[in-house]
């Protein structure tokens, strides 16, 4: 990892939402697995709404991973059908079994083959810079092969997927999604007024602009970050093993994606680029005009939003203020953490 460079959703959980007691997995994994035992469970805390564990069964090789949807039922349904969509072209987790409506009181559930490799943060805190080259370029190709599937309009996604509800009913979306995020009372003791209303002013300087990404209808991962993104080395080259955590997903334009993957770039000293976006063109993804930009006022709207939330550390506010700060004075970050 750069040094001083702030480290990537600092806001996530690192323990589980919930406990798992041994009879509760023991009844959960004997809905696919009826003749098998849970040796050991261990909590891959790094989500904020759901909870995920690493089991290990007696005669079972292979590891699995058991998500529980604790935030909206309704999201193991989207993730399900997302990963049926996508798996024949893009790597993501194997279902074993999902149990979408609930089963006995417990909140929905999937069991997933657990995938071998580490997350892409992980990969760059090792500072191999070959190794993060080819790790980005196969991630910036993954991104492309998730932009091919399309949509009948822009919109969130639910089960089916389908496009439902438009991101934000009327016109230009993305400055009064800001705009909403900055009258939050949450966020206004976080955010400077100077720094709002700058704020305020960049995305409505950009909103022609940002009305030419308004009608595009593609997959969009929706939390494309560093943490999301397992890679992997085979016979000696890093590439991207899986794509995890799809309950964000919606129809919109795929610079959304490129602008979280490269939050933390740095120009002057950058680690994925320009390897990730080589790998996203040579795979036959389009990147608008001055989209490094554009990019950067879009990922506002996600910035602006984790600073509505109720519950927020302060290190975390600190960090997501410096990149909002960073995004409207068009420099790069100077936040040492």
């Amino acid at each position: 990892m750069i040094p001083g460079a702030p480290s990537e959703a600092r806001w996530f959980r690192t323990s589980p939402r919930r406990d798992l007691p041994a009879d509760v997995l023991e009844r959960i994994v004997s809905t696919a697995f009826p003749r098998n035992r849970v040796l050991a469970a261990e909590s891959l805390g790094d989500g904020l709404r759901n909870s995920n564990f690493k089991l290990r069964l007696d005669s079972m090789r292979e590891a699995i991973v058991l998500r529980i949807y604790e935030h909206d039922p309704s999201l193991c349904r989207k993730e399900l059908d997302l990963l049926g969509l996508v798996g024949s072209s893009v790597p993501v987790p194997e279902v074993l079994h999902a149990e979408p409506l609930a089963l006995d009181g417990l909140p929905p559930f999937a069991l997933l083959r657990y995938v071998e490799g580490i997350t892409f943060r992980e990969l760059v805190r090792n500072g191999d810079g070959d190794a993060i080259a080819q790790a980005a370029y196969s991630t910036g190709a993954t991104l492309a092969a998730i932009g091919r599937f399309a949509f009948a309009k822009p919109g969130w996604l639910g089960p089916g997927p389908a496009a439902t509800a438009p991101l934000l009913q009327g016109l230009d979306p993305v400055p009064r999604c800001v705009d909403l995020c900055l009258a939050s009372p949450n966020l206004q003791p976080r955010m400077p007024p100077v720094l709002r209303g700058a704020t305020h002013n960049l995305v409505w300087a950009c909103a022609a602009q940002l009305r030419s990404l308004e009608s595009e209808s593609r997959l969009v991962h929706g939390d494309f970050g560093k943490r999301n993104i397992l890679v992997r080395a085979i016979a000696g080259r890093w590439s991207i093993a899986a794509v995890i955590d799809w309950e964000f997903a919606v129809s919109s334009s795929p610079l959304g994606d490129v602008a979280h993957f490269l939050r933390y770039e740095r120009a002057s000293r950058p680690q994925a680029e320009p390897h990730f976006t080589r790998g996203f063109s040579d795979a036959g993804g389009q990147l608008p005009e001055d989209w490094r930009r554009l990019g950067k006022v879009l990922d506002l709207v996600a910035l602006c939003e984790a600073l509505t939330r109720d519950e927020l550390p302060e290190p975390a506010v600190v960090e997501l203020v410096e990149l909002v700060r960073a995004t409207v004075e068009n420099r790069e970050l100077e936040l040492a953490l």
